[in-house]
């Protein structure tokens, strides 16, 4: 006899789970809990088996009856329906573990072992963001170039241009490492370099007159804001190495002694290691710091924690608080200021200047004669910067 609904809504839980049929192998079970569960009953290849609908009132009982007339079609096709299921729940397993969210961090986590920087880590976290709704979840073998496109196309119709850029670059890391892993038969996003509007290429903000730059030297001293901060400004003008660097500084970095700094190549944009002579001045002003955050961990580090370097944002408001606007000067912008005023002083090879930026040569001539280093040049030009600066901020 078939059920009716108000009979499956009155039954009780009793001490023992009790069935009730309803007709051709489907029958709702009540638990002991009162959970009602609808099973359906059948046979497949002379062994009897037993398939699970769901749970009432979730799956009505005319959606459970649609169940078994769809598990009944697939027996005389000779089709397991509960082996099926099961085939169908293990591939969505399986593209789960392959969705393209999934090789990204398991691409992401590698980049971490292989000691890539904190930053290069969090950005590429972002780009992650970026395409994790368009195509996240989908299997990465799956994805196509148009997928990967209208993608692209949403962080360029609101003007971020960089940003698709950028995320077409980690989308094809991501892919040539599926690629790699036996995962996905090819980079889809190879063929979009040239489907996206070009960023205008972007200079950051420096002050390149001696003059103005002495005045920018005298407003640091004046900095009233926290003593690490104050350092930092300080420090950065004389080292000329990327914000990012000056942040995750370390003191097991440092070389007192041999007056070095030197900076692993996980930390280092070109992914070599880079060595920074410290003057006479830099040196005393990592000192004085070193009286305050060493001796162990970040030379910068945040104001909440000493477990996270100091904020990307904060000599650059540094620079805010003294005046200057961030079309006057910017923290990455004093590279360009020493590199400016080192190569118009005329004194020092141009190699040098470029390795102290830790600039890759552009081209093989100039690399071969770049393995030197150049470093008693760099460690006599160390201290002629620094004494230059003095005098810039004296007025001279």
């Amino acid at each position: 006899m078939s059920l009716k609904d108000v009979q499956i809504r009155a039954l009780r839980a009793a001490q023992r789970p009790f069935k009730k049929a309803d007709g051709k192998g489907l029958y709702v079970e009540v638990s002991p809990t009162g959970s009602k569960l609808w099973r359906y009953k059948y046979r497949y290849a002379g062994k009897e088996k037993r398939l699970t609908f769901g749970a009432h009132p979730e799956v009505t009982l005319a959606e459970a009856r649609r169940r078994r007339e769809e598990a009944r079609a697939k027996l005389e096709q000779g089709i397991d329906p509960g082996l099926e299921k099961k085939q169908k729940k293990a591939a969505a397993k399986v593209s789960a573990e392959n969705s393209f969210e999934a090789v990204a961090n398991e691409y992401i986590c590698k980049m971490g072992k292989e000691g890539r920087a904190d930053a290069t880590l969090t950005k590429a976290r972002y780009f992650l963001g970026v395409l994790r709704p368009a195509i996240g979840t989908m299997p990465v073998s799956d994805v196509d170039p148009q997928m990967l496109l209208a993608a692209l196309k949403k962080a360029e119709a609101k003007g971020n241009y960089e940003t698709a850029k950028k995320a077409r670059s980690f989308a094809s890391r991501v892919f040539r490492f599926a690629v790699a892993t036996a995962r996905a038969p090819a980079d889809p996003a190879a063929v979009l370099s040239g489907a996206l509007i070009a960023p205008k290429a972007k200079n950051y903000a420096a002050i390149l007159d001696p003059h103005k730059f002495g005045a920018l030297l005298r407003a640091i001293d004046t900095f009233e804001g926290g003593a690490i901060t104050a350092l930092a400004l300080k420090i950065a003008p004389h080292v000329f190495v990327r914000p990012g660097e000056l942040r995750h500084a370390e003191w097991s970095e440092f070389d007192f002694e041999r007056a070095e700094w030197r900076i692993p190549e996980g930390k280092m944009k070109e992914r070599r290691p880079h060595a920074v002579p410290l003057s006479r001045q830099v040196l005393t002003l990592f000192k004085e710091l070193h009286d305050i955050t060493g001796p162990q961990g970040y030379a910068f580090p945040a104001v909440t924690t000493a477990k996270r370097p100091m904020s990307e944002n904060t000599i650059n408001a540094a620079f805010r608080r003294l005046g200057f606007t961030k079309d006057e000067v910017t923290a990455h912008g004093l590279r360009a200021t020493a590199s400016t005023l080192l190569n118009e002083s005329g004194k020092w090879n141009p190699d040098a200047i470029e390795r102290a930026l830790a600039h890759r040569p552009s081209n093989v001539v100039r690399g071969i004669y770049h393995r030197g280093e150049h470093w008693q040049d760099r460690v006599l030009m160390a201290q002629w910067w620094s004494d230059h600066l003095d005098e810039l901020r004296a007025g001279s």
